[in-house]
């Protein structure tokens, strides 16, 4: 990009941000948060921030568990997308890569961009920005080309999806970038897909790892895609539930999440009477077919008094003698 090309795209990021359509364009409003909020100039020129050795350290070692969980579906992404001249990203909450996955050929040159471990991101410091802006606004996104803030960075491409551990919390985001100009709307939206997918498969096992003894049941999610995953305990419990469970069964995502009977969350409370009616009856069954149907003998193996015995046979229709 030459020097016209990098005037022109500051003078079109102030004139967007003069022009009052933040409320119309989620790019614009970042770029307002960015120079408004951030105090950023869109020509700056300094390089990206970059952690120390021993600051990121620290860093990767408070993100151990989401490494762990996206290690082998990092490797599966960039098996997918590598070849295709792009880097696969992996931040923590605060915008800072801690792995990555690239072609040796292209490392000094996703480097130079600061498509690296232990650059900071973040809105804060990098403007409007695939890693950056999709922590600001928990969604998945594609800050393309002249889209980003800084003209420095106008010739990335960055898709982002977010990533959410057990408890519901942000706690990264998974970013494919690119440097190639032609890169195309196709390819991006391609990008996208797998993207927001690898995503889903870290949440997916994150959540696995913090229950290792639950039994983890999949629900349907909202939009109609599947993803969401409740955690149940030996007593039927559901002792835990993904920001997708939780967005199906209608509950809160930013509130600590309560236990609460299997059967109430996924069918009701009235299903769960109907259940427990189910297994009264089910019990009452067995009872009766070992005592050949005799009621006494089986009103005394479960110990009821012949009438009560009685009337529950009869409610739920039942043969005895």
């Amino acid at each position: 990009m030459n020097k016209r090309e990098l005037v022109q795209h500051a003078a079109q990021v102030e004139a967007a941000i003069a022009s009052g359509h933040a409320a119309k364009s989620a790019v614009v409003a970042s770029w307002c948060r960015s120079a408004r909020f951030h105090q950023l100039d869109p020509a700056g020129t300094r390089p990206p921030l970059r952690l120390t050795d021993a600051e990121l350290d620290r860093v990767r070692e408070q993100a151990a568990p989401l490494l762990q969980a996206a290690r082998s579906v990092m490797d599966r992404l960039y098996h997918a997308v590598g070849a295709t001249g792009c880097c696969v990203l992996l931040a923590d909450q605060n915008g800072v890569p801690v792995d990555r996955r690239g072609a040796a050929v292209d490392d000094a040159t996703f480097a130079s961009w600061g498509l690296w471990t232990g650059a900071i991101w973040s809105e804060e410091y990098e403007g409007t920005n695939g890693i950056g802006t999709c922590l600001v606004e928990k969604r998945p996104l594609t800050i393309d080309r002249d889209q980003h803030f800084f003209t420095r960075n106008t010739p990335l491409s960055c898709t982002a999806s977010p990533i959410y551990d057990h408890d519901a919390k942000l706690v990264g985001v998974l970013d494919v970038s690119s440097c190639r100009a032609d890169r195309t709307e196709a390819f991006t939206d391609l990008i996208t897909l797998v993207v927001g997918e690898a995503a889903r498969r870290i949440e997916a096992d994150l959540f696995k790892a913090a229950f290792p003894n639950a039994r983890i049941v999949l629900v349907p999610a909202g939009d109609g895609h599947g993803g969401g995953l409740l955690a149940v305990d030996a007593d039927d419990l559901v002792i835990g539930a993904t920001r997708m469970a939780r967005s199906a069964l209608g509950l809160a995502p930013d509130r600590a999440f309560q236990p609460a009977p299997a059967a109430d969350l996924l069918c009701g409370p009235d299903a769960a009477l109907e259940q427990l009616g189910d297994v009264e009856r089910g019990v009452l069954q067995r009872a009766l077919l070992r005592a050949q149907g005799n009621v006494s003998a089986a009103a005394k193996a479960l110990g009821v008094s012949r009438a009560t015995l009685h009337r529950k046979v009869k409610r739920f229709g039942l043969n005895a003698h």
